[in-house]
């Protein structure tokens, strides 16, 4: 019987990717601009969640081989990622929509500006109420160039846990198919996982430091296959779903 169950979860999951897959290609198919939200939340919605594209500006974050930056990876999951929630009603913030450092003006070295950048994204997520945050994020591991694969990582707040396991079955379902990982408890050295006091975690889609995976984080239809996978795994999750064992 729980066999049963935990395939049905998985067809279920497997179809809701599938569906908002094929949804999000038809709406975002013609659009010129995709900083525009293509969808507005419903009001009555408890929780806000927080979509932070990870680095940005002058921060590119990791950067492959052939000089692809990871920010800009970023920030294309995410925006699909933002317009696939809020189809489903969700309300959501986005700490960034544009290739922009969030930090404060008159600042005169990077370090500074980096420094800048992260406490105001703890400011946002801190300062919306109910809010759950999803990071976006790449990997890189230059030791490894066959590593690859997506990857959730959850922070202290309550909740997070839960909500690592369940997006990174719904990502073990819709990505890494033979190649399946564990979610993992981030370490407490980063620092805006460290200092939100929400709910959050990071999502690592995919490793620069691989050449194939690389080229497919760059192809749109790849971006929406991620954003797809989070969305339904948190969806599953608001939805209160239990744990995966």
């Amino acid at each position: 019987m729980i066999i049963l169950i935990r395939k049905r979860l998985l067809w279920g999951s497997a179809l809701f990717c599938c569906f908002l897959l094929c949804l999000s290609g038809i709406l975002w198919a013609g659009h010129k601009s995709p900083r525009v939200p293509a969808f507005s939340a419903r009001e009555d919605v408890p929780v806000t969640v927080v979509i932070d594209p990870g680095h940005g500006g002058e921060d590119g974050g990791a950067v492959s081989s052939g000089g692809v930056e990871e920010s800009q990876l970023n920030l294309a999951v995410s925006l699909r990622l933002n317009d696939l929630l809020r189809f489903a009603g969700q309300r959501t913030v986005m700490t960034r929509t544009e290739d922009v450092t969030i930090c404060d003006e008159g600042l005169s070295t990077v370090r500074q500006r980096k420094a800048s950048d992260l406490k105001n994204r703890v400011a946002l997520v801190n300062g919306t109420e109910n809010a759950v945050l999803l990071s976006v994020h790449q990997n890189s591991l230059p030791s490894s160039p066959v590593t690859h694969g997506a990857q959730v990582f959850w922070n202290r707040q309550e909740g997070g846990e839960v909500l690592a396991k369940i997006v990174q079955d719904s990502l073990n379902t819709g990505i890494n198919a033979g190649n399946e990982k564990h979610a993992k408890q981030i370490p407490p050295t980063i620092y805006l996982m460290k200092n939100v006091t929400a709910p959050g975690i990071i999502v690592e889609c995919g490793f620069l430091s691989n050449g194939a995976e690389t080229e497919r984080l760059q192809e749109p239809s790849y971006q929406l296959k991620l954003a797809a996978a989070i969305a339904a795994g948190y969806l599953r999750c608001a939805a209160g779903e239990e744990m995966p064992s």
